[in-house]
């Protein structure tokens, strides 16, 4: 589920290992340069954490984000 808090659009995504989460940032990168809105995340080992925020809008979170996010469930669905 995602969380916003402090302006930002929060998710969690826990995998069976590196190469997996390895795998869904690569997969997210396409995603992000085909909407050309980018997340701000961080990987250690099997776990990637994502903040979406749209920095157009003042660093706020925006319907973009919102779009965003569906799209990046849909990889892991």
């Amino acid at each position: 589920m995602w969380v916003e808090e402090n302006n930002r659009l929060k998710k969690t995504f826990k995998f069976s290992d590196f190469q997996e989460a390895f795998a869904f940032m690569t997969r997210v990168a396409f995603l992000a340069e085909k909407h050309n809105h980018h997340p701000n995340w961080s990987n250690v080992y099997n776990t990637v954490e994502i903040e979406l925020t749209t920095h157009d809008a003042g660093n706020t979170v925006t319907e973009r984000d919102h779009k965003m996010a569906r799209a990046i469930d849909k990889i892991v669905a």
